[in-house]
């Protein structure tokens, strides 16, 4: 099946997956003459006066027409935490291949598989009003192994209650002390609760992440057909809370623009805050397809080296 414009093989083996989607990505990546850098660029810098000369890449240069000199192992390594919102809203659709919870599982599958091609440690935490699993950053096959498993139980619904809610304010307070400084924590969430308090607490929190040293991208996951766009048939439909089960019924039509005003203003709303606190915020509608997902921490990590 076809995913924005990449052609995805969904499957049960979330390793093969993964490994088909980063394959392809990276495939795409090196054909391109515009991407400005590629994946074997993370373990080089750019050639500094004053550094030795027997640590230029040759074979590099050759190929770039750039001085590049190799990175010492403590210059590579990255500290990464994948932090899923497993909450009930994130099951929606419910009746499609692609969830947000789904997409966000083969999206966090993606990037352990591109962490270990980059010899960068890795963490897997997911939550709802509390930390339901977490792991420090270790970056050895059998860790990669054991979050796959994890990773396949959530898709699988083995590990979740129904009507579960989420508590991110006090998840990132909890997280944040297990962690180590300096770490690139990735967050995948749909992020809807539209209470400005709530709004106020969970950045309050953000920002003591922030504090502490890590870099932060938060992946905002929605559907926009119909969570942004509102996009539904002109009759009556029963909308149901996943999180509590209150239902409501109405014709989605007569509510179509005002709802979707509402949606993008709160959307801009969380990226200028992002912003203020400087976090990259990634609007990640799952409808695109997980190349922007695999882009987005290649380009952080370029940045952070």
């Amino acid at each position: 099946m076809y995913i924005g414009k990449e052609k995805i093989n969904i499957t049960d083996n979330l390793d093969f997956f993964a490994r088909q989607v980063v394959e392809g990505f990276l495939t795409g990546l090196h054909k391109s003459p515009y991407h400005g850098f590629s994946v074997e660029f993370a373990e080089h810098r750019l050639y500094n006066p004053g550094d030795s000369m027997k640590n230029i890449d040759w074979k590099l240069f050759a190929r770039s027409n750039k001085l590049f000199v190799k990175k010492f192992e403590e210059e590579t390594n990255l500290r990464c935490h994948l932090l899923l919102d497993t909450s009930s809203s994130m099951l929606y659709p419910k009746d499609s291949i692609l969830s947000k919870l789904s997409f966000s599982v083969y999206s966090a599958a993606s990037l352990m598989y591109l962490f270990r091609k980059q010899r960068d440690g890795f963490g897997l935490t997911y939550f709802t009003d509390k930390l339901n699993f977490f792991t420090d950053a270790k970056s050895t096959k059998s860790h990669y192994y054991r979050l796959i498993a994890e990773l396949d139980q959530i898709l699988n619904g083995t590990l979740l209650e129904s009507n579960r809610k989420t508590n991110f304010p006090r998840i990132i307070t909890d997280f944040v002390d297990k962690i180590h400084r300096r770490s690139l924590v990735i967050i995948f969430s749909d992020m809807l609760n539209f209470s400005p308090s709530y709004t106020k607490d969970l950045f309050d929190a953000l920002q003591y992440l922030r504090y502490k040293k890590n870099e932060v991208v938060l992946f905002h996951v929605y559907n926009n057909e119909t969570e942004k766009m509102f996009n539904f048939s002109n009759r009556p439909h029963t909308f149901c809370d996943l999180e509590n089960s209150n239902s409501i019924e109405l014709n989605p039509v007569n509510y179509k623009d005002e709802y979707s005003k509402l949606f993008i203003d709160f959307q801009q709303s969380l990226e200028m805050k992002c912003h203020q606190y400087k976090i990259d915020y990634i609007s990640s509608p799952i409808e695109e397809g997980f190349n922007k997902i695999l882009l987005s921490y290649l380009n952080k990590r370029s940045k952070l080296f």
